[in-house]
């Protein structure tokens, strides 16, 4: 696989470069009610790859999606927000295009000089961005590709998606691999090919039939296999117990048992939890036994009993993996599980991984020194599916 070093020593001075980045942060409101960048560690990620073609003099061509329009424009999902961030982290203008490829981004992208760079608007507002028909898809990668001279994948939190901007655009253009999905595929293999041991997977979120795929795979290779999150409470029900009115996949309960019985002293779960009834920052709260969770009560984060027990089999690894929230960080008497674990994470002797998604968001939005950790992965879903050993049609695309 070309990476940008190999596209740098061509000579991109005067070339249209265009960067596929994964620009898909999470956005909020301010008091006006003006779209606002609530995390802005996707456009940091991408900036060391728009640095070095700037600095090279290329014309630097960025796209990315944000959210899931519906293949239409919508006032929702636009970029310009993410134009006016990357321009203050670049310390330099970023030209921005209304559209992906219309009049405005011929425009925009015909008006650049060498060392500038251009953000065009959401890939998503493109119907053939996603389009599961080869041909709509192909259509609107040619467009696309009519844009540049040169093609980078940047965006790893994509590239296990066989969209046109992603899998289509690399064989219509001369491509390589930016410098962030180089870092993502040497801490992938870190953990696959012959991980440090002892070897733990810390696995959270809400629901088993998410991570089954992964924990399947990982099961037979790891030394603990730790479960928080709205998913463990599936585990606890295989068990027998009663979860009350906790995050429940009850078609998953004969997969859970298997999975219980299969990996032995491996697989770790709560010995407590924090319950509550509701979802703010002054919820009232109790912490229970996780076989005693009260009927009309949910289980919202793991307790602090179950803290130290995840922070004793993280504490003992030299190789780490973390994917998913312990509770509903979001609110403070949910986020004990989270910061604890992740402080854990933090401290190993090793490699520590933070699998992206809302265990990296998670890891910004409590505070935490983000240089604590080994890696902090872009992509959530693409760093599972490269666990699990599936084929990840952006990578594939860039290895033709």
């Amino acid at each position: 696989m070309r990476t940008l070093s190999d596209l740098l020593s061509e000579g991109v001075r005067g070339r249209r470069v265009l960067v596929r980045a994964d620009l898909n942060v999470p956005l909020g409101t301010d008091d006006d009610g003006n779209r606002r960048i609530a995390d802005d560690g996707r456009i940091r990620a991408v900036l060391p790859t728009l640095t070095m073609l700037r600095e090279a003099g290329a014309k630097v061509i960025v796209c990315s999606h944000l959210g899931r329009p519906k293949g239409a424009p919508d006032p929702k999902y636009t970029l310009a927000p993410v134009a006016e961030r990357m321009a203050e982290l670049l310390d330099a203008p970023v030209a921005y295009a209304t559209d992906t490829v219309g009049d405005s981004a011929s425009e925009v992208v015909g008006g650049l000089a060498s060392g500038e760079v251009a953000l065009l608007e959401n890939l998503r507002f493109n119907a053939g961005e996603t389009s599961k028909d080869d041909a709509e898809r192909t259509a609107f990668a040619e467009r696309l590709a009519t844009l540049a001279e040169a093609y980078v994948d940047d965006a790893f939190g994509a590239v296990h998606r066989k969209h046109a901007s992603v899998y289509d655009v690399p064989k219509l253009l001369p491509h390589v691999a930016g410098r962030l999905i180089v870092r993502e595929l040497e801490v992938l293999r870190g953990l696959t090919d012959d991980p440090k041991r002892p070897y733990a997977v810390v696995l959270g979120g809400a629901k088993v039939s998410d991570k089954l795929g992964v924990i399947n795979a990982l099961l037979p290779k790891v030394d603990k296999l730790v479960i928080g999150g709205g998913m463990c409470f599936t585990f606890l029900a295989a068990q027998g117990h009663e979860v009350g009115d906790s995050l429940l996949e009850s078609d998953q309960i004969d997969t859970c048992k298997k999975l219980l019985a299969d990996a032995g002293d491996k697989l770790v779960l709560p010995t407590d939890v924090v319950v509550g009834t509701e979802f703010s920052d002054d919820a009232a709260t109790s912490t229970v036994a996780a076989d005693a969770i009260p009927a009309g009560q949910k289980g919202l984060d793991i307790g602090p009993e179950s803290v130290a027990l995840f922070a004793g089999a993280i504490g003992e690894a030299h190789t780490v993996f973390w994917n998913g929230p312990m509770g509903v960080f979001e609110y403070a008497p949910y986020a004990a599980g989270t910061r604890g674990v992740a402080e854990a994470v933090a401290k190993v002797d090793g490699l520590s991984v933070v699998g992206g998604g809302d265990s990296a968001a998670a890891v910004r939005a409590l505070g935490l020194d983000e240089t604590s950790f080994g890696h902090i992965s872009t992509g959530g879903g693409a760093s599972l599916e490269y666990l699990e050993g599936k084929t990840l049609p952006g990578i594939a695309a860039l290895q033709d």
